[in-house]
């Protein structure tokens, strides 16, 4: 259904615009991870110092605010909260590129955090509004293999702009791209009708998330990502100390981070084929499986080599899992979204808090363990990965989609 004068942009440009919003969340971290070694030199920080990981934790905390953003996007549309989320985003990287100490740093990537958790809750919405099942999944994955593309090209530019310029400059670029996107999103319609908007009274927000949270199979898919995120978000946190400091190998590490770029991408882009042919649940399912399977090997590699496995057999398996993560969790956000019409906004809000928020304050607890070994990053992968093989297959296969509106919500309530 057309929502007003303009018209729709076609399916590829659809796809590749939503990446390149969805990919500035991956801009905002990769790109600066060469540039925390000069970041801890010009903070007067020990060389083996952890706290530049702190940079992309605080950056996921930011994403807390899709809880507000999610209820905003289903009451006045997804276009005004992702434009909001542009200028949070674009303000945040140039206060991050100019601040003179940590702190402000720290706050400043909160505040590019909150402006990708609306850029996340408004491309997400639009893919649900036009997708659903394993359509969705399908183009999630297309999604996601453009997203991943940015862990192997970031590094490599934030190496390049340190060889000729400093770390404020490195920090600023995701501003620059930022700025680009913002601009070719005017291509984009709204896609939610105005019959379709809830409103933002209390008892609506109220009703809205018991809908959501009350959705055993939304609550199971969001719990699977969430501890999975932990292990993930750790090893994007901390591989930048890991392997300069724990393993002596700076001059490897864009090469390692590139490589398993590539990994990623190439899982997300099987993944979109094997969801096609078995459908999104069974092929969460295998992954999982197969997630489980590899994260114990490494886990016992690592112990039987005193928490140092060679660099390259380690990041290897790292790659693997890596991959299978990001193949995943597009099935995940299909299958939890799916059951959950027009309160999608609520849902992806609270989908992305969970994994963002909770995920990374889990695996910041990982981060602080990798103090001269790797042994802790081992066992959170196989940790979370028992976990997330215990709940995918537990409980009831499918839920009948809901749909909510205001006429709703007073029927509910009387």
């Amino acid at each position: 259904m057309q929502t007003d004068n303009k018209q729709e942009i076609g399916s590829v440009e659809f796809i590749v615009l939503v990446a390149f919003i969805m990919l500035l969340t991956a801009v905002a971290i990769d790109i600066m991870l060469p540039a925390f070694g000069d970041l801890r030199v010009y903070l007067g920080l020990p060389v083996d110092s952890t706290a530049t990981a702190q940079i992309v934790t605080f950056f996921f905390m930011g994403q807390v605010g899709q809880l507000a953003f999610g209820p905003l996007a289903d009451r006045y549309g997804r276009l005004p909260v992702m434009r909001t989320g542009f200028l949070l985003y674009i303000g945040g990287c140039i206060a991050a590129a100019f601040s003179p100490s940590l702190t402000p740093i720290l706050i400043a990537r909160f505040i590019v955090g909150l402006g990708a958790a609306a850029l996340s809750v408004g491309a997400v919405t639009s893919v649900r509004d036009r997708f659903s099942g394993d359509k969705m999944a399908r183009t999630m994955s297309l999604i996601m293999t453009i997203f991943l593309f940015v862990p192997v090209i970031a590094p490599i530019a934030g190496t390049f702009i340190l060889s000729v310029s400093s770390w404020h400059v490195v920090f600023l670029t995701p501003a620059l791209v930022g700025i680009g996107v913002f601009i070719w999103s005017f291509r984009l319609r709204e896609s939610l009708p105005p019959e379709g908007r809830l409103n933002l009274d209390m008892a609506t927000l109220a009703q809205s998330a018991r809908q959501v949270l009350g959705n055993t199979v939304f609550v199971r898919y969001t719990l699977i990502v969430t501890i999975l995120f932990s292990a993930f978000s750790s090893y994007v946190s901390s591989s930048e100390h890991m392997i300069s400091e724990i393993y002596g190998r700076p001059e490897v590490f864009t090469l390692i981070f590139g490589g398993i770029g590539i990994v990623m991408a190439i899982f997300t882009f099987l993944n979109s084929r094997l969801v096609e042919r078995f459908g999104a649940r069974r092929t969460v399912r295998s992954l999982l499986t197969v997630y489980f399977v590899l994260a114990l090997f490494l886990l016992i590699l690592t112990l039987a080599l005193q928490g140092k496995p060679n660099l390259f057999v380690f990041f290897a398996i790292i790659a693997l899992l890596q991959g299978i993560y990001v193949a995943a969790e597009p099935n995940s956000s299909a299958l939890a979204l799916e059951p959950l019409g027009s309160t999608a906004g609520m849902a992806a809000a609270i989908y992305g808090t969970s994994f963002f928020v909770v995920g990374s304050f889990l695996g910041s607890f990982i981060d602080r363990q990798l103090v001269g070994s790797v042994t802790p990053l081992a066992v959170g992968y196989v940790v979370s990965s028992m976990v997330a093989v215990m709940l995918v297959f537990s409980g009831r296969t499918s839920t009948k989609p809901v749909v909510m509106n205001s006429e709703t919500v007073g029927q509910m309530g009387d």
